[in-house]
């Protein structure tokens, strides 16, 4: 690790965090901006497996290398923390390829594409005795996270129902629509976030025990095998319930929300379509807001969507984890938890009933 002047805690020099951002995508383009506003950390090397898209990325936010290869990456000892945003199916080699060489790393949601892939990231995560964080940005979420107070502090009583909603109109990359790469259709992409918020307003210590599925490719048959829209409905240990909607096929822009139902109250959270900017606008405005399928017209901006989705908050705390050598609050073992309640999701899909979700022990 570096040292920088400029960055003081105190008296001491607090110690810089060098991070490898392994990808140069949309996912990728969202951490950077969420990094851009936290202290003490640099992106001093970005991978991506297409030479143009490595420059691009690279020359746009000033990282002074760039590279097609990854194993110099490893192998070097300036390199704090690696950030995995590369598409599903990278995920696990090199998540294993990180972990043999003892790195820190954080992975992008899903943390595989399914179960068994997502158990041996984390089996080699902690065999490596290294640092590994799961990004859900959602439970990153300034609002979401303000919901969790409220709940902690007794506001809404014994939480009883969650409800969640993440849609839009269909994935921007073309791998997206490929199951046998992701590892399924809108379930998969989406329901991540919408499970692990359901984990967090209840509480982790009140698993996810049974899942009900369905989907249902309606809109984008000639896109996709996989689910265009879905409906999750989750059974907690202690008896509350959370069902979650999930969509390709709403136009309009991202539709993310969450209610929480509680035996003295409830919250509602609405960071898209509640937005406080509302515009009419007879030309292009340019950029509203993620998946906006319009720019002109009655459009709902969303100012610092790094901040509102919780892509600031997450690389903040990962940072500061790595720094000060403590485990984050949302890693690997989050990550298998959410990748074995989809399995589940899908089983249940198949067989039009309930199945109870199996962990594995690791």
């Amino acid at each position: 690790m570096g040292y920088h002047d400029g960055f003081v805690r105190g008296r001491e020099p607090v110690k810089i965090i060098n991070i490898a951002m392994l990808g140069s995508g949309f996912v990728a383009e969202f951490y950077l901006q969420g990094l851009a506003n936290v202290n003490g950390q640099r992106v001093v090397a970005n991978y991506s497996r297409s030479r143009k898209r490595a420059g691009d990325f690279a020359a746009r936010w000033g990282i002074p290398e760039n590279t097609t290869k990854l194993e110099p990456l490893l192998e070097r000892n300036d390199i704090d923390l690696y950030v995995i945003a590369l598409p599903n199916e990278e995920h696990l080699p090199v998540s294993l390829a990180l972990s043999k060489a003892g790195k820190n790393q954080v992975c992008t949601k899903p943390l595989a594409r399914n179960g068994k892939e997502a158990k041996q990231m984390l089996k080699a995560a902690l065999k490596s005795g290294a640092f590994h964080g799961y990004a859900e940005t959602e439970v990153f979420a300034p609002a979401v996270v303000k919901a969790k107070e409220t709940i902690d502090a007794g506001g809404i009583g014994k939480v009883v129902w969650v409800r969640s909603r993440e849609s839009h109109s269909g994935p921007h990359s073309p791998h997206f629509w490929d199951i046998e790469k992701t590892g399924g259709g809108a379930m998969n992409d989406l329901a991540c976030h919408c499970v692990e918020a359901a984990r967090y307003f209840y509480g982790k210590q009140d698993p996810v025990v049974e899942v009900m599925a369905w989907g249902a490719n309606m809109v984008h048959s000639k896109r996709t095998r996989g689910e265009d829209n879905a409906l999750l409905m989750l059974k907690m240990a202690g008896g509350g319930f959370a069902h979650c909607e999930l969509s390709w096929t709403c136009m309009g822009g991202l539709d993310l929300r969450n209610e929480i139902h509680g035996s003295e109250g409830s919250i509602f959270t609405d960071v898209t379509r509640g937005t406080p900017v509302h515009s009419f606008t007879s030309k292009s405005a340019g950029y509203v807001i993620e998946k906006a399928d319009i720019d002109f017209g009655w459009t709902r901006a969303l100012p610092e969507e790094a901040f509102a989705y919780g892509y600031q908050a997450e690389m903040k705390h990962f940072v500061e984890c790595v720094r000060e050598g403590r485990p984050a609050r949302e890693n690997y073992h989050d990550g298998y938890a959410v990748n074995a309640i989809l399995d589940a999701g899908y089983q249940s899909m198949k067989a039009g009933k309930w199945v109870r979700v199996k962990y594995e022990r690791v």
